[in-house]
This record gives C-alpha cells, structure tokens and sequence, in this order.
C-alpha cells in the first residue's frame, strides 16, 4: 500500500510538540533504513515508526479516559502510571484516527514501549529505532548498539532490552511486567546463539 507520507506528517505535527515530532521522524527514517538492511517491507516500517508516538502528548487523564470508554484493557501498572498506556492507545488511534488498517502495524505500535516474547520482525524493527534513532545520545553504549541492530535484530533486542532493565532498576522507576518477559525470552535466544557459536568454534 502506498501512503502519502507528507499528508501524515502533516497530521500528525499538530497533536506533538515540537521535540517529540523530531523524535518521531527520526523513528521513522531509523525504521525504514532497519527494515531495508534486513530486507522487511519499508513502508510499513516508516508508517509504523511515524505513528509510535501518536498518542504520546495526550494528557494523563484523557489517556486513561480514552481507555475506559473504548475498553481498552487498564494493568494495575497502567493505572497509577498512565503514561504508559500510550502505546495501546496509540494503536488505537492509528486505527481510529489516521484509518491504519495494516494489523502488523498497528501491532508495531502496540508493543514498541515494552516489547514482549516471539516479536515480528516489524515490531523489532520500530522497537530498536525507537531507542536507537539519530536523535537519542543519553543511553550507554549506543553506536556499539546501532552497529549490532543493523546486523542482527534480536541481538539488538537483548541489548537494548538489558540495558533497558539495568536502567529501570537503578532508580526504581516503573517496569511493566512484559518487558521482563520480553528480556527473558530474547536472552534465552542469545546464550542459544553463544553456545552455538562455541560448538562452531566461531
């Protein structure tokens, strides 16, 4: 499906401030050059790097009103902290609002804040250009993280994901329960790799 990129853009840029639409577009260019290194559909990754944040600016209130009134499931987590709930609700909205009908994009943006088990390359992809993207410079070990991405997307995951974790956990700030799951399956699949890597004696 071809989108008209500008008209979205366009769209979109009166609903975010001005440092969370630069953040925004670099996701979205960061998506599309990750899904042309590993040979996944560009626009998908470009409408789903666009749209991650789309409901980041709602206020805390109406988020949480939004939820209720649409049904979209609360955790006890989402409902003292609902500045997380802007990924399911931003899905929402992608839907609702920009007509995205593209469920593997929608699910991009679902799961883009917490990540979870068995991820689509897709969902990996907007994942790791959301924390990886030109404009993010505060997290450790970054241009040795890009380099890795771009080589393997589920290497890049347990990366980002322990580094994720390390930094939650050292000034007791929220974690959402998924992103543990999410850490433990991708580092199941790296020692997995390791030892086969030792079995090959590469």
């Amino acid at each position: 499906m071809k989108y008209d990129f500008a008209e979205y853009e366009k769209r979109l840029k009166k609903y975010l401030d001005k440092d969370r639409y630069r953040h925004t577009l670099g996701v979205m260019y960061t998506a599309a050059s990750l899904a042309m290194a590993h040979d996944c559909d560009m626009e998908q990754a470009q409408m789903a790097g666009l749209l991650h944040d789309c409901a980041k600016c709602i206020p805390n209130k109406k988020k949480l009103k939004i939820c209720k009134k649409q049904n979209i499931r609360i955790s006890s987590v989402e409902k003292s902290n609902p500045f997380l709930l802007h990924a399911k609700l931003g899905a929402y909205i992608a839907k609702e609002k920009y007509q995205i009908e593209d469920e593997e994009i929608l699910s991009a943006i679902r799961w883009h804040t917490t990540g979870k088990e068995k991820m689509s390359e897709l969902e990996k992809i907007v994942y790791i250009a959301d924390y990886i993207e030109p404009g993010r410079n505060k997290a450790p070990r970054l241009p040795w993280i890009r380099k890795v991405a771009f080589g393997d997307l589920d290497e890049g995951m347990y990366y980002i994901l322990k580094d994720s974790l390390s930094y939650l956990g050292s000034g007791n700030k929220i974690l959402d329960p998924m992103t543990q799951k999410a850490f433990d399956y991708y580092e199941t699949l790296h020692l997995e790799k390791k030892q086969r890597k030792g079995k090959n004696g590469k």
